[in-house]
Order: structure tokens, then sequence, then C-alpha cells
């Protein structure tokens, strides 16, 4: 099956409603930039939104469902004309012959413009069908984004999980120096490295495969760091330095909890994977290539038009919208069923010759048969339905009425539902975005601040107790800057669904 590219078919589109807005084609191409950067994710998800497209059951279920809607048009004809052929067990005397047998044909025909318009309603149906099969798609489409999102965030939830292990990990070879009253210099710079490192570990590059355990090394490694730590802290004795084994104690605790928070996270892909891969009709086993970084970019006013462009090609609107020229069909329909119907056809006559019977005059004319010539005949017939009862017209024209005045009603609530979620969006759009940058400034502010505390704690043996509420605090805050971004394309998600694609 062949694939399509995404972004080809959005170009395809907006090259359609330029054509359509001449007059307004710089409005145009801006709302085409604006869908470009939004809709600008990573290849590897394009091509995954292209597998679900073509492969997903329910999909290609409501693609045929469409495609059976069109062959409906095709259906629309004349009735087939009627052929009535009779043959007499004994002949018919009649003037002209004997006759024989006898066939005659008509053809029925609408009142002029019925065809048409049923043809117009049928056409119209067909094309809100397409409509809903567009929905469908959508909806199909935002399932797997917000599946891979989800990836994601747990993907990068490891990362930082990690990260803040390796954290804790430096903090642990600071505490046991400090115990054992060493130089703890080079244990200080190994914390600040920690401290500062990026969320995306180096070694794992900007792709992750689900379904393959990834952070089980890590967990391993550390595990056996922790297990080592264990066993030095067996010989160090009481120990004489100005440390407290306290300390040492407590972040192995922590250490412990990370590693197992690590291992469920590790568990918790499995789930994620076996849905994506349901969603893209393929084998739940199959392993799914999972890009790390979030990141979105758009141009600032995109909000202005994108309202404007949801009540021109959400699908919902338009399958409303073809219903109800539909409905406007089908009251023509009923008035145009109200007229009379024509039929036309010829009626042959097949007649044998006759021999003259009988002696003219005798018996005052009653035996005398005058021979028939038998020549066949041809009877053009026409015929007209008279439609006087008029109620049932009355009624057909009141219900496709009343259906698309309840159409409008509905189409009328659909648009003001989709004005109130788009500000819905639009507001949670920027209320994400001054989270991410107060976040960014929090994690920059907290890894200063941690990192002044472990180099006070290091020469002056300040409070551990804070350090711990600032690893704490520099851990939620990379959770919550991750959770958010992952929310802010959720929403962008949601804002291309609305447009329907």
């Amino acid at each position: 099956m062949k694939g399509f590219n995404q972004i080809d078919k959005i170009i395809g589109y907006f090259s359609k409603f330029i054509l359509k807005n001449g007059n307004n084609v710089q409005k145009a191409l801006f709302v085409l930039t604006m869908m470009l950067s939004i809709n600008g994710n990573s290849q590897t998800l394009d091509q995954y939104l292209e597998e679900a497209t073509e492969n997903n059951p329910g999909i290609q279920s409501s693609f045929n469902q469409y495609q059976a809607s069109l062959e409906k048009i095709n259906q629309v004809s004349l009735d087939n004309p009627q052929l009535n052929i009779g043959v007499f067990t004994r002949p018919m005397e009649l003037l002209m012959g004997n006759q024989r047998a006898e066939a005659s044909i008509m053809q029925m025909f609408p009142w002029f413009g019925m065809l048409k318009t049923q043809r117009d309603e049928v056409t119209l149906m067909a094309e809100a069908k397409y409509e809903e099969f567009r929905q469908q798609r959508n909806l199909l489409l935002y399932q797997v984004k917000e599946t891979y999102f989800q990836m994601q965030q747990l993907q990068n939830t490891i990362e930082i999980t990690e990260s803040n292990l390796d954290i804790l990990k430096s903090l642990e070879k600071l505490a046991i120096i400090r115990y054992q009253g060493g130089n703890t210099t080079d244990a200080v710079s190994s914390v600040s490295s920690a401290i500062q490192r990026p969320s995306r570990r180096s070694s794992g590059g900007t792709e992750d495969s689900m379904g393959m355990s990834s952070g089980g090394s890590s967990s391993a490694s550390g595990m056996n760091q922790s297990s080592g730590s264990g066993s030095s802290m067996s010989s160090m004795g009481s120990g004489s330095g100005s440390g407290k084994l306290t300390d040492v104690l407590r972040l192995q605790v922590q250490i412990k909890a990370l590693e197992s928070d690590l291992h469920q996270l590790e568990v918790d892909k499995r789930p994620l994977m076996v849905r994506f891969n349901q969603l893209l009709g393929r084998d739940k086993n199959e392993l799914v290539n999972i890009e790390t970084d979030i990141s979105t970019q758009k141009d600032i006013g995109w909000e202005i038009t994108m309202l404007e462009q949801i009540l021109q090609t959400n699908p919902m609107l338009l399958m409303l919208e073809k219903e109800g020229l539909a409905y406007q069909k089908q009251g023509e329909m009923a008035k145009l069923e109200g007229k009379p119907m024509f039929g036309l056809g010829v009626n042959y006559m097949i007649l044998s010759s006759r021999p003259e019977m009988g002696v003219p005059g005798g018996m005052n004319g009653m035996d005398y048969m005058p021979a028939g010539m038998g020549n066949n005949m041809v009877m053009p017939m026409a015929t007209v339905s008279l439609p006087i009862y008029r109620k049932k017209y009355k009624a057909m024209q009141t219900e496709s009425k009343l259906y698309w005045e309840a159409n409008e009603r509905q189409k009328e609530d659909l648009q003001r539902n989709l004005e109130t979620e788009f500000e819905n969006i639009l507001a949670s759009l920027k209320d994400a975005e001054r989270k991410i940058n107060l976040l960014n400034e929090q994690i920059e502010l907290t890894e200063q601040t941690m990192e002044l505390s472990v180099t006070s704690y290091a020469t002056e043996g300040s409070s551990f107790e804070e350090i711990l509420n600032i690893q704490r605090e520099l851990l939620q805050f990379r959770l919550d800057a991750l959770n958010t971004r992952i929310e802010r394309e959720l929403a962008f998600a949601k804002i291309e669904t609305l447009v329907g694609f």
C-alpha cells in the first residue's frame, strides 16, 4: 500500500484553500506557515502517522463505508422498463386476422429534474460520509500522537531519574569522603557535574527503542555501586572525619528507592508499546523508535487565524453542512414526487392470416367471416400517474424541513463548542508556556543553590538535610517541566484534530 507524505497533504490542501480565497492569499499563506510549524513533529512520528492511516482496521472500515456510499451515486437511474408478453392458447379471431400473441413494453419517466436532484442528494450524503471518515482518521492520529507523547514522557522520566540517581551517588561519595576525613575537592566537582548534566544522557542519543531495557544497565551499575558503598561502609568503622554516617545511610536509602522506581518505569513501557503498535495495525511486539527531544516551534499570532480555519475545515462541521444540503435536496425530491410520472411504450400484436369463411348474406350474414390479412399491428401507448393523495407528499416535505432545521441548530451548537474548546486549548497553551519558562528559571536557580549548598557542606559541614530537600525540589522541577512540555504537545495535537487534515 502506497504511503503519503503529511506535509505534502497539508500543502495540497492549502493550495485548494488559496484558489478558493484568491482575495486573501496572504492570510492563507500565513495559516499554511503556521500549520507547518505546528505540524513539525519528528520524521519518525510522521512515518508512524502514515502507517496508522494505512493499516489501522478501524480506519480501513470507515474508508470502505465511504467508498460504499459512492456506489449509491451510480444507482440513481430510471426505473427498469416493464415488458409484458402474452400468448393465446386459442387464436383470438379479429377482423384483421387471428391474434396469436402480443408484447408490450413501457418505460416510466419521473418529473423533470427528479433524477438530477436524487443524484445531488446521494452525492452530498457520500461527501458527508467522507467527512465522517476524516473525523475518524483525525481521532486515530490524535490517539497515535497521544500514545507517542506518553512514551516520550516515560523515556524522559527515566533519563531524568537516572540523572538524579547520578546526583545521589555523587553525594554518597562526598558523604563517605567527609566521613573518612579525606579531600572533598574531586567529590564536589563530581556532584557539580552531575547537577549540570543535561537530562538527555549523552550515551542515549536522541532515540530509544521501546521494548528494550535501555535503563537496565544503569540500574544494575547503580546497584553494584550501592552495594560497593555498603561494603566500604562496613570497613570504615566509626571513622574520625567530620561527616556523619547517617548522611551516607540516608543517601543509600534514596538510591535504592530510585533504582526501584527506574525498574518500574521500564516495566511501564510495555503497555504503551502494545497500545501504540495496535493503533498502527501491526504486531504488538514490534519495537518502537522514540525521539526523546520535545520541542515545538510556532509563529507569534498564529491563534488569530486558527479559529477561522477550524470553522472552515473541521470535519464534523463539514459533515453537518453536507447533511443539511442533502436534507434540502430531500425536500426538493418530495416536492417533485408530488408531480405526475409519465410512461411511454408500445404494444405489438402478432396476427396470422385467416381465409374467408361462410357465404355473404347467408343466414342473414351470421355465418360469414371475411378473410383476415394477418398483418401485425403496432400500437403506441402513453400513461400518466395521478398523485391525487397529497397528504404524504406534504408530510415528506415537512419531514425534510424539520431535519434541516435540526441540522442547522446542531451545526450552530457545534460551532460554539469548537470556539469554546479552542479558547480552552489556547489558554492551556499559554499557561504551559508560562510554566515552562518559570520551571526553566527555577531549575537553573535550584541547580546553582544546590552547588553552593554542596560546597558549603563539603567545606563547612552545613546541614545535609538542606541538600536533600534541594535535590528533591530539583527532581520535581525537572519532572514538572517535562510534564508541562508533554501537555503542550497534546494541546497542539488537539488543535490539529480540530482543524482536520
